[in-house]
């Protein structure tokens, strides 16, 4: 591919030699560049084919690094990342040991913030500008660019509040594509759709009432009004607001027509755009497609059971209850605080909601998990997707805390399915009228089985299940990440494994046999040692006072980047091969 122009800029300051007649050009370019690499290499791809033209347009007109520029959400920093000095290293983009994803402080210095999650620039943005100020600093810009559906979140209305009624010099860019990864919802929603096309609303609207320098919405693939808009607001002090129109996926028609499945597509044919079909034949379905499936189910039997989640329809199936059950599934939006304490008080009218969440994404609800449910012991069922390692979106991405931060909690249940099958029952369970909330995590990708669609049967809460007997060795593992446990013991019959299903509350009678039993204990789980179930086994043995000889197999005390799960697996010690040697290494 020739890139006349794109291949002269290694830096933003190169930008700055091209006219602006040439910028037209330059985008098209780079447009081509990311699509010709994530159609083969994989990645978020609409986000950032929508925001080429600012991107290219805010490094022009703007002194980055010097200039601090925050992405939100960082899916969008495609363009950004190319034209700041990794173009040459963008094909190695969510690849173990490549560049991330996302913006990363520790990868380049004109990434001023880390941004896996969305809705924080506002505040970010508001704190550099704050301390600018404070260090006399009073020509240095600060510009949050918000997109995505991420303006709706509680924490950037948090930050809009307070940038509000400050002096900070911040500039607030909306870049308003009207979709998430699912299309945006809520009265916020409504209006920005409205004006679009009526211009009064945009001469009295809440940004206005909130102190702003308002100005849009302009079209954010018009080289000439976002400069003009730019330029001006370059020269205001205070904070500024401007709305920019932009199309998600601009630029391949596909993505522009279906947004929501290019938002992350897969391989594609990078010239005609067409999805390239991955051979799912004889495979076994992905375990949010199984919640999905067998919640609709239950649904159909049960009337109390409402759905919710916090812009996830998509990415949690919890859509196949929506086309079916419209009026008991909710959308809420990015607002993870909000879907918590909704379903809080939708369990207190009797109701039996299912909240379904990413692992990484319910940690901001942690709050709300505490005071608004557990400490008033409401029987809502959180349905903890993501849960584990996640693969090439990396540190902001892999749930591998839910287990400890879950155990943490007075009143939680928490259960890890080994299958689908026990999803299914576990889901069929919590909805006869648990006394309690319950965790259910499970990991993205597919199961391991093919026959899943079985009876429904009840599991008796706290117990786990002995899925191979054996002698001076026992494997205790929870979740899918026994399926490991159950390869590497191929080649190694005396070796006893157990599926504790439990991690709270643990299956104190199987574990008093265990410990009799068995001289040297193994525990496995895909989530961080500290306080996680490995922790509880071990504390379970102290308080019982047993001297068997432990070792505890998880994520060690570090943050885990990006790469495949299996490669991720192995480096962190949980792979199949792994489990081999240090069984080989005890017997």
């Amino acid at each position: 591919m020739i890139n006349a122009l794109l291949d002269t800029i290694k830096i933003p300051s190169d930008l700055k030699k091209l006219t602006k007649d040439q910028l037209p050009k330059l985008a098209e370019e780079l447009r081509a560049f990311i699509i010709d690499i994530v159609a083969t290499k994989q990645g978020h791809l609409g986000a950032s084919l929508g925001v080429v033209e600012l991107t290219i347009a805010l490094h022009y007109l703007f002194d980055t690094p010097k200039d601090l520029l925050v992405w939100d959400v960082g899916h969008q920093a495609y363009g950004h990342k190319i034209l700041t000095g990794r173009k040459d290293v963008f094909h190695t983009n969510r690849q173990l040991d490549g560049i991330s994803g996302f913006p990363k402080i520790a990868e380049s210095k004109y990434d001023t913030f880390g941004v896996g999650h969305s809705s924080t620039s506002i505040s970010a943005a508001l704190g550099m500008a704050i301390a600018s100020s404070l260090k006399g600093e009073t020509e240095k810009q600060h510009i949050a660019v918000i997109g995505d559906a991420s303006i709706a979140s509680g924490m950037a209305f948090e930050a809009l509040n307070h940038a509000g009624v400050s002096e900070a010099n911040i500039l607030i860019i909306l870049n308003d594509n009207a979709i998430g990864i699912d299309p945006s919802v809520g009265a916020l929603k409504e209006y920005l759709t409205k004006v679009k096309t009526d211009r009064s609303l945009a001469q009295n609207n809440i940004i206005k009432a909130l102190n702003f320098d308002y100005s849009g919405p302009i079209d954010g693939h018009n080289f000439k009004s976002l400069f003009r808009e730019l330029k001006r607001l370059k020269n205001k002090k205070g904070p500024k607001f401007l709305h920019v129109i932009t199309t998600k996926g601009k630029g391949l028609s596909q993505a522009e027509k279906d947004q929501v499945t290019y938002h992350s597509p897969g391989q594609f044919d990078a010239k005609t755009g067409e999805i390239i079909p991955k051979n799912s034949k004889g495979l076994s379905p992905k375990y949010q497609d199984v919640f999905g499936e067998t919640i609709v189910e239950l649904a159909r039997g049960n009337t109390k059971i409402i759905g919710i989640t916090p812009a996830m329809l998509s990415g949690s199936s919890l859509k196949m209850m929506l086309k079916e059950f419209p009026k008991r599934t909710f959308d809420v939006g990015i607002a993870e605080q909000h879907a918590v304490t909704l379903a809080a008080g939708m369990a207190t009218q009797g109701m039996i909601p299912f909240c379904n969440i990413y692992s990484t994404f319910i940690q901001r609800a942690y709050d709300q998990i505490i005071h608004d449910v557990a400490l008033q012991n409401l029987p809502v069922i959180f349905c903890i997707d993501r849960a584990g390692l996640v693969g090439e979106d990396g540190a902001t991405h892999h749930g591998v805390f839910d287990l400890t931060y879950m155990r943490a909690i007075p009143n939680m249940i928490v259960f890890a399915p080994r299958n689908e099958v026990e999803l299914r029952n576990i889901l069929y369970t919590s909805q006869l009228g648990l006394n309690q909330p319950i965790a259910i995590r499970y990991p993205r990708g597919r199961g391991v089985l093919f026959d899943w669609k079985k009876p429904f049967e009840i599991i008796e809460i706290g117990t786990g299940v002995c899925l191979r007997d054996g002698k001076d060795i026992a494997i205790l593992s929870i979740g899918t990440i026994g399926n490991n446990v159950t390869k590497a013991l191929e080649e190694f019959p005396s070796v006893a494994h157990y599926d504790m299903r439990f991690s709270k509350p643990l299956d104190e009678n199987l574990l008093h046999s265990i410990c009799a039993d068995f001289k040297h204990i193994i525990t496995l789980e895909d989530g961080v040692e500290k306080g996680g179930f490995g922790s509880a086994i071990l504390e379970f043995m102290g308080k019982h006072n047993y001297k068997n000889k432990v070792k505890v197999l998880g994520i060690q005390d570090h943050f885990v980047e990006h790469g495949t799960i299996e490669e991720l697996q192995k480096k962190n010690g949980i792979d199949v091969s792994s489990i081999k040697k240090l069984i080989g290494s005890l017997s």
